[in-house]
C-alpha cells in the first residue's frame, strides 16, 4: 500500500520512528540496522511494508529496498512472523542473513533470539534459491517495480480466498515469462490457472 514514506524524523528509537509527512505522523517500526543507517539524519525517507491484521495495521520501514525485500522473504516463511522477522534483520545485517540463507548456515540464524533449529533450517529451505551469494536477492526481488506488481497481486489473490503458496508459486512462474508484467494482467493470468 505504502511504498516509502519520506518526511521529518520527530522521534527515533532503536524499535520504531516517528515521520511527520505534511502534518501527518506515521509510528513505522525499524530493525537496528536501519536505526543505525538513519544516524542524525533530520529527515528520512523509509522503504515500508504495512501488516494488516485483524486487530492492527502496523508499519514497517526499512532504510534501503533489498532489507525491506528480506524482510518480505522471511515473513513468507511458515512461522515467522513480522517481529520475528525484525529480531533477525536486527541481529544480522541484510548481507549476513543473506550468507547466511544462502551458504544454508543453520548455526548462524539459530544465534537469533527466538529461532530455534527447525525455524532456522525452514527459512534456509525455503529461501535459499530466492538469495544468491553475491550479497543480495535475486535481480527479480531487487526490482521496485517488480515486487510492487507482484505484492499488490498476491494482496489482490489472497483477498480472493486463493492459498497464498500456490498464488506465489503461480505468480513466480507468470514472472519468470514476463518480469514486468504489469498488476491487473498478472491477476488474470493467474486467474486462469487457479
Amino acid at each position: 500500500m505504502y511504498a516509502y514514506i519520506s518526511g521529518k524524523l520527530i522521534k527515533k528509537t532503536p524499535a520504531f520512528v516517528i515521520v511527520d509527512v505534511q502534518g501527518v505522523g506515521y509510528h513505522i517500526n525499524i530493525s537496528l540496522n536501519t536505526f543505525a543507517a538513519i544516524g542524525n539524519q533530520q529527515h528520512v525517507k523509509l522503504f515500508t511494508h504495512l501488516s494488516v491484521k485483524e486487530d492492527a495495521h502496523i508499519l514497517y520501514g526499512f532504510h534501503d529496498v533489498e532489507e525491506r525485500s528480506l524482510f518480505l522473504n522471511l515473513i513468507s516463511v511458515s512461522g515467522v512472523g513480522a517481529n520475528t522477522a525484525r529480531i533477525i534483520l536486527s541481529s544480522l545485517n541484510t548481507s549476513e542473513a543473506i550468507e547466511a540463507i544462502s551458504g544454508g548456515n543453520v548455526a548462524v540464524l539459530q544465534r537469533v533470539k527466538g529461532i530455534g533449529t527447525k525455524t532456522a533450517q525452514r527459512i534456509v529451505v525455503d529461501l535459499k534459491d530466492k538469495v544468491s551469494r553475491t550479497g543480495g536477492l535475486t535481480s527479480e526481488k531487487t526490482d521496485l517495480a517488480y515486487n510492487t506488481n507482484r505484492e499488490e497481486a498476491l494482496s489482490a489473490l489472497l483477498i480472493l480466498g486463493f492459498n497464498k503458496a500456490a498464488v506465489e508459486k503461480v505468480l513466480a512462474r507468470l514472472l519468470q515469462n514476463e518480469p514486468s508484467a504489469p498488476v491487473e494482467k498478472l491477476i488474470k493470468e493467474a486467474l486462469k490457472v487457479m
